[in-house]
C-alpha cells in the first residue's frame, strides 16, 4: 500500500535514504512517520512507545487474567499478539508500587486526649464488651482506670523509636481502651454523650520511666552506655580499623534516618515500599532458575522458564494493583458508606485468596503435570521463594536505612 508523499510521511527514509514502500523502512526498520511534523503522529508515538496501543496491551491483560493462558500461548510461538513479558512486568510493577505510595498509610499519632464524638460512636459499634472496665462502677473509677492504661501505653511509647509500624499495636490498644471506657460509661449512664470522655496520661517527661537509649539520642546501648560513633563506638577486635569505621558510619546513618522516619513516617513508607520492586527484579531470575531445577525433564530452556516467571510476577503486580486500588476506594467511601467499606474489604480478601490459586493453576497448565506432582513442586517453590523475597526485602531495607 502506497502513501502520499508529505512532510509527515516522506518518500524516502530519513535515516538511510532508502525509497519507502510502506509505513516502515525495509532497510533499517525506522517508521516512515515523522512525529516532529505532525502533532497527531507525535501523540501517537508517545503512547505507542509506552503502551503499544495496537491492541496488544488489552489482549495481553485479558489473557493474563486466565491462569497460564498467556504464558502457554507465548511459549507456543504466539508472540505477535502480546506485549513482551519483560515490558509487561516492568510497566505493571512501576504502576503498582506508584499506587501503593498513596494506598498505604502510616500513622504517627502520639497518645491522644480521647476520641471525637464521631470516632467514639464508631468505636461503640465495634466493641461488644467493656473488658476490664466492667468492674468500674462510677465515672471517676472509669477515668482513673483509663488514665492508668494510657500511662502504661505512654511508657511503652517512650521506650521505642517513633516509627509507625513499631507503634501500630500501641495505637490499636489505645483506641480499644478508649472504646471500652466509652462503652462502660454508656452502660452506667444511658444519657452519656459519646466522645465527652477526655483523659490523657502524664507527659512523657513526667512519667519517671527509665529512658531508652533511643530517647537519649542513641540507636542502642553498647557496653552499658548509649552507642555513639565518637565516644562509644562498636569495635570488633579481630577486624581491621577500616571495617570498624565503616560499621559505625553505617550505624550513624541508620540513627539519623530512623530519627527522620520518626518525624515523617511517610519517608519510612516510601523506603519500605520502594524496596519491593527492587527485590522482585532481583528475584525473578532466581524464580526462573528454581523452575528450571524443578522441571529438569520438561525439555524447556532457562529463557522459557524466565517467561513463566515474568508472567507470574506480572499477575502478582496486577493483583496487588487491584488491592491497592480497592484500598484507595475504601478510604474515599468509608465516611459516607460504611457498608461499602465492608464490601471492599471482602473483595480485597478474595483477591488475596485468588493469588495462590491462580499461580498453582498457571503452573499446572504451562507444565502439564499431574495435580499432585504440581502441588508438591508448587509448595516447595512457594516456601523457598517467599523466604527469599523476605530475605531480600529485609536486606534491601537495611541497606536503605543505613544509606548515608
Amino acid at each position: 500500500m502506497s502513501h502520499a508523499v508529505t512532510d509527515a510521511h516522506p518518500g524516502a527514509c530519513a535515516n538511510c535514504a532508502t525509497p519507502l514502500q510502506g509505513a516502515f523502512c525495509h532497510q533499517c526498520g525506522q517508521h516512515a512517520h515523522n512525529p516532529l511534523r505532525s502533532m497527531t503522529h507525535a501523540i501517537e508515538d508517545i503512547f505507542e512507545s509506552f503502551w503499544h496501543l495496537d491492541g496488544r496491551v488489552f489482549m495481553t491483560l485479558r489473557d493474563l487474567l486466565v491462569p497460564g493462558r498467556l504464558a502457554a500461548r507465548f511459549l507456543a510461538g504466539h508472540r505477535a499478539p502480546y506485549m513482551p513479558p519483560l515490558r509487561l512486568f516492568v510497566i505493571l510493577s512501576v504502576l503498582t508500587f506508584f499506587i501503593a505510595q498513596f494506598a498505604i498509610h502510616f500513622s504517627s499519632s502520639e497518645a491522644s486526649g480521647g476520641l471525637t464524638p464521631a470516632q467514639a460512636q464508631a468505636a461503640l459499634e465495634q466493641v461488644d464488651s467493656a473488658g476490664d472496665f466492667a468492674a468500674d462502677t462510677t465515672r471517676a473509677a472509669v477515668e482513673a482506670h483509663l488514665r492508668d492504661e494510657l500511662t502504661q501505653l505512654q511508657i511503652a511509647r517512650n521506650s521505642m523509636p517513633a516509627i509507625a509500624p513499631l507503634r501500630a499495636e500501641l495505637d490499636v490498644a489505645e483506641r480499644l481502651s478508649h472504646a471500652q471506657a466509652e462503652l462502660r460509661l454508656k452502660q452506667l449512664d444511658p444519657q452519656y454523650a459519646p466522645g465527652s470522655l477526655k483523659v490523657t496520661p502524664p507527659p512523657a517527661q513526667e512519667l519517671g520511666a527509665m529512658q531508652s537509649p533511643w530517647r537519649q539520642g542513641s540507636l542502642f546501648d553498647h557496653q552499658g552506655k548509649p552507642w555513639n560513633r565518637q565516644t562509644n563506638p562498636v569495635v570488633f577486635d579481630t577486624m581491621p580499623a577500616f571495617f570498624n569505621s565503616w560499621v559505625n558510619r553505617k550505624l550513624e546513618a541508620a540513627q539519623q534516618n530512623m530519627q527522620r522516619y520518626g518525624e515523617d513516617p511517610d519517608q519510612l513508607k516510601q523506603a519500605m515500599v520502594g524496596t519491593i520492586p527492587t527485590a522482585l527484579f532481583i528475584l525473578v531470575p532466581v524464580f526462573a532458575l528454581m523452575l528450571k531445577v524443578l522441571y529438569l525433564g520438561s525439555g524447556r530452556g532457562y529463557l522459557e522458564h524466565l517467561v513463566v516467571a515474568l508472567y507470574s510476577h506480572a499477575f502478582l503486580c496486577l493483583a496487588l494493583l487491584a488491592i491497592f486500588s480497592l484500598m484507595l476506594l475504601g478510604d474515599a467511601v468509608t465516611a459516607r458508606a460504611p457498608w461499602a467499606a465492608t464490601a471492599l474489604t471482602g473483595l480485597r480478601a478474595l483477591v488475596w485468596l485468588w493469588m495462590p490459586g491462580y499461580l498453582y493453576m498457571m503452573q499446572r497448565r504451562v507444565y502439564g503435570e499431574a495435580w499432585w506432582l504440581t502441588a508438591a513442586k508448587y509448595a516447595v517453590l512457594g516456601l523457598v521463594y517467599f523466604f527469599l523475597v523476605g530475605l531480600a526485602t529485609v536486606g534491601i531495607t537495611i541497606a536503605s536505612v543505613t544509606a548515608g
